[in-house]
């Protein structure tokens, strides 16, 4: 047994890559975590990365990631960078035995997803993708209702995440196919299509059928709230997709994500679903801290409106990573990274369906 393989009851040694936003929601939740020491933390921007060093008390800030997957007692490290580098950053720190808790998506495509579940079993590591959307408190109240037979039988669903002005940064890696593999379909649709397929109890999916649009990015447009234009890369992903989803059993669910549309000023994420014995609608209206969520449940013997419980966000993800590992040796291979890579066979599907004008079988 190698020195990473039994982690016992002392304080888990971590390290993050990445310092943007995501990298920072990553560092505070290990900081509110009493069993766990940041050790390591890698960034490009060297402000930044001083700041945070100071900030969190870590031993080790490095410029390249290479450095920080190499430091001595190392447990485990998040790897919140542009998509494009998850699979290198993440074979390479599993190959160093490390567990790996990637931001989402997993990758840019299902192969390299691959690679990264491949080496997860080939270490015997915890690998875990940053779903912190299905953990909402609107969300989590909505699947007790579906386990609990409330609704009865699924049959319809239909979920999206759409923004009036929500381009992250106009010309960044964002907009970029090579470096980020995708446009909303990508980014914030793998948040719908995961909690939508988790509230449905995980069917398996048979086919799909999506068109993508790119009518204001190219022009300038719809990139004010979300990052201001920056020069760099031409706007080279869709800006909008939808996608008509075949369910085994005969369900069927329609996914919609947009970063830009002429809609409602607020951002909306939603799941409406019909069932044998009832219905129910989600919506999560507004960004970050200041959406409001709102759960209704329709039935034959009258509609009521559950109790919505506080959204966990990273913090959520962060603590069930950290479980993860704690639950030992046995329990890792439980979490390889496999649910993840699901999500993104469907979202290679749904551009090859749009990219083929024609419905593509999984």
């Amino acid at each position: 047994m190698d020195e990473h393989a039994s982690h016992g009851q002392r304080r888990l040694r971590v390290g993050v890559v990445g310092i943007g936003w995501a990298g920072r929601q990553h560092l505070e939740a290990y900081a509110n975590s009493d069993d766990v020491e940041i050790i390591g933390l890698a960034g490009l921007e060297p402000d930044l990365l001083a700041e945070l060093q100071a900030r969190y008390g870590i031993p080790h800030a490095v410029e390249r990631w290479e450095d920080l997957i190499a430091l001595e007692g190392l447990d485990a490290v998040s790897v919140a960078v542009p998509t494009f580098l998850h699979a290198p950053i993440t074979v390479a720190a599993l190959e160093h035995g490390l567990h790996v808790l990637s931001e989402k998506p997993i990758a840019r495509n299902g192969d390299e997803g691959q690679l990264m579940v491949d080496a997860a079993r080939r270490a015997g590591r915890v690998l875990e993708v940053a779903f912190n959307h299905r953990r909402r408190g609107g969300i989590a109240a909505l699947k007790r209702v579906i386990d609990d037979g409330v609704l009865g039988r699924p049959y319809y669903a239909k979920a999206s995440w759409l923004r009036r002005s929500g381009i992250p940064s106009l010309g960044s890696w964002f907009t970029n196919r090579e470096m980020a593999g995708g446009g909303p379909l990508a980014d914030i649709g793998v948040h719908v299509i995961d909690y939508a397929l988790h509230l449905l109890g995980e069917p398996k999916v048979l086919s799909v059928s999506a068109s993508t649009y790119s009518e204001l990015g190219p022009k300038g447009r719809g990139g004010g709230v979300y990052g201001a234009q920056a020069a760099g890369s031409a706007f080279e992903v869709e800006d909008f997709a939808s996608a008509f989803i075949r369910l085994d059993g005969g369900a069927t669910l329609l996914v919609e994500a947009g970063w830009a549309a002429y809609r409602d000023e607020e951002d909306v994420m939603d799941f409406r679903v019909y069932g044998t014995d009832g219905g129910a609608e989600m919506r999560r209206v507004g960004t970050a801290n200041s959406a409001v969520e709102s759960l209704h449940v329709y039935t034959e013997e009258g509609d009521f409106d559950p109790e919505v419980g506080p959204s966990p966000g990273h913090q959520g993800v962060v603590d069930d990573f950290l479980a993860a590992v704690r639950a030992g040796e046995a329990q890792w291979t439980r979490h390889d990274g496999a649910v993840a890579l699901h999500r993104a066979r469907i979202i290679d599907a749904c551009y090859a369906s749009a990219a083929q004008h024609r419905e593509v079988q999984l």
